[in-house]
């Protein structure tokens, strides 16, 4: 199993991204998932560089039966260095749970999935209403990107 996403950014300043809850790699606890009460994590970002002029956030799962499964879209989040737990502001798209917002880890039971935290520094705000979709945000950000880093974390819904 790989720690990092293929289709990531290159050529890009890095972000250094970390997360109280868990480690890059390591088990995302239950709270953040369909099982626990499905918040968001809260998320570290350092390297920001100072000319970004707001963050945005894709959170996909690679190892989905059906393909790809986008978990989470936000975008035009002020700049920050500390994300809290289901409090991120910015204009949020609709993920594979056909829904606005957040959707926790919810792999089928038995087998572990990745999930990758992907965080964009910006440098320009994305006329994007709420509500757009993966393919659009990420051909909308693609040409504003100033820094980019990822985390990954697994999880892994047990047979009932």
């Amino acid at each position: 199993m790989q720690n990092r996403s293929d289709d990531r950014p290159v050529d890009f300043k890095t972000l250094r991204i970390s997360c109280a809850a868990f480690q890059d790699g390591g088990l995302i606890p239950k709270r953040y998932t369909c099982d626990g009460e499905n918040i968001s994590p809260p998320l570290d970002i350092e390297g920001i560089p100072a000319q970004a002029k707001c963050l945005a956030i894709i959170v996909k799962d690679p190892d989905a039966p059906a393909g790809t499964w986008v978990h989470w879209l936000i975008w035009n989040i002020p700049v920050t260095h500390h994300l809290k737990e289901k409090n991120v502001h910015g204009v949020e798209g609709v993920n594979s749970f056909q829904m606005n917002g957040y959707g926790g880890p919810c792999p089928p039971a038995g087998k572990p999935h990745r999930y990758f935290f992907k965080i964009y520094a910006l440098d320009d705000l994305l006329p994007l209403p709420a509500g757009t979709q993966c393919h659009a945000m990420e051909k909308s950000l693609s040409n504003h990107i100033l820094a980019y880093g990822e985390m990954m974390g697994i999880y892994q819904r047990q047979k009932s």
